[in-house]
């Protein structure tokens, strides 16, 4: 019995040695497999196209609209208003009716005038003609010297009064007109200050009314002073355009020229004023109105140009993600010279034609897979 078990147990050590995988001499195992590309779905972006672009180069500035002309209409007579042939807030002509101020008491004044006038030429008349007899009468002794030389002075003396009395009867006239207040200007009439049966005064501080010329108009603005040989290079090639944006910055309001530059810089704030014409045939722009303003020094013809949010910032500098053909990503370095209405202008490391991420980049690393989930607005997919 003893022998039989020992041979059963050898069998089994026979076949445990047997089952065991056979190692010839001194074989390594076998080595990794490279790292497969990543495969899946992919993360998702938004992609965008690097594309050309005109890009103007431009100072910015705070501007206050300004009438090209704004008169305070004020009475030059005193008298009682009789008559009011506006509304406010039309547009009015130059020479059109405003203000009637009573015209009576200075029509009156002129028929005065003109009343003394004619009683000084009929005297003047009569001594010039004792003044020719006279002349006879010296020479014969019968008038003496003096009394021929009196009735000269005489003379002298009435042509002086009607010449004073021609002065005031142009002073009369010019009165008359000025109870008749007309539009000296084109333009926008505003809010009146006076009624119609009120007593006004030429002493008065206040006006009847203003009007202003809204079309062309002007916009005041001020640059640093370090801008101004800029500004008179740039202007030495032709007209400067300055544009003029509301509150938000993003809305176009007009577009005029550059027309003054101020002739000395102001000392306190190391600033130069300019100002802009703007032709304002839409009235878009106010008097009074605060804008923002770029003025246009030059323009970068085609320009590579790609949506801001492209752009990241980084440990290392700007960069931004490059999507070849196999929808991997590739992180490349860029320089930006500008970035302007949500537009960053690319001066180094992305090409025209450039497939880029827009937006997801949070998720994105060298190399990772993409999937296009949209397209950029403005931008080739």
């Amino acid at each position: 019995m003893r022998k039989v078990a020992i041979a059963a147990g050898a069998v089994l050590v026979m076949t445990a040695l047997a089952a065991m995988p056979r190692v010839v001499g001194n074989s390594a195992p076998a080595a990794e497999a490279p790292t497969p590309p990543p495969t899946g779905p992919g993360v998702p972006v938004t992609a965008g196209t690097v594309a050309a672009a005109d890009v103007p180069v431009f100072l910015n500035a705070l501007g206050t609209v300004q009438a090209y002309n704004m008169v305070t209409i004020k009475s030059r007579v005193d008298g009682q208003i009789v008559k009011v042939a506006f509304n406010e807030g039309q547009d009015a002509k130059a020479g059109a009716p405003l203000i009637q101020i009573d015209p009576r008491p200075f029509q009156a004044a002129l028929d005065q005038a003109i009343a003394t006038k004619e009683k000084d030429q009929a005297q003047l008349v009569s001594a010039q003609a004792d003044l020719a007899r006279w002349a006879e009468l010296v020479t014969t002794g019968a008038k003496s010297r003096q009394t021929y030389d009196q009735q000269k002075a005489l003379v002298g003396q009435l042509q002086a009064s009607i010449k004073a009395d021609e002065a005031q009867i142009e002073t009369a006239r010019l009165n008359l007109g000025y109870a008749d207040i007309r539009a000296p200007i084109d333009g926008r009439l505003g809010i009146r200050m006076v009624d119609a049966g009120n007593m006004v005064r030429a002493t008065d501080a206040t006006g009847l009314i203003t009007i202003s010329q809204l079309k062309p108009i002007f916009v005041s603005f001020t640059v640093p002073q370090e801008n101004l040989h800029k500004i008179h290079e740039k202007q030495a090639g032709g007209d400067l355009t300055v544009l003029a944006y509301g509150g938000d910055n993003k809305t176009q309001l007009s577009e005029g020229k550059l027309t003054v530059i101020d002739n000395a810089i102001d000392q306190p704030t190391g600033t130069i004023r300019l100002k802009g014409t703007f032709a304002n045939t839409d009235e878009r722009l106010w008097p009074g109105e605060f804008v923002n303003v770029r003025l246009i020094l030059s323009v970068h013809k085609g320009a590579p140009t790609v949506p801001a949010q492209t752009v990241q910032d980084g440990p290392n500098g700007r960069y931004a993600y490059i999507i070849k053909e196999d929808s991997t990503v590739e992180r490349r370095t860029v320089e930006v010279s500008a970035v302007q209405d949500g537009i960053a202008v690319i001066t180094k490391g992305l090409s025209i034609g450039d497939r880029v991420v827009v937006d997801g980049q949070y998720r994105l690393t060298n190399g990772a897979r993409v999937k296009v989930d949209a397209t950029a607005p403005g931008a080739a997919g």
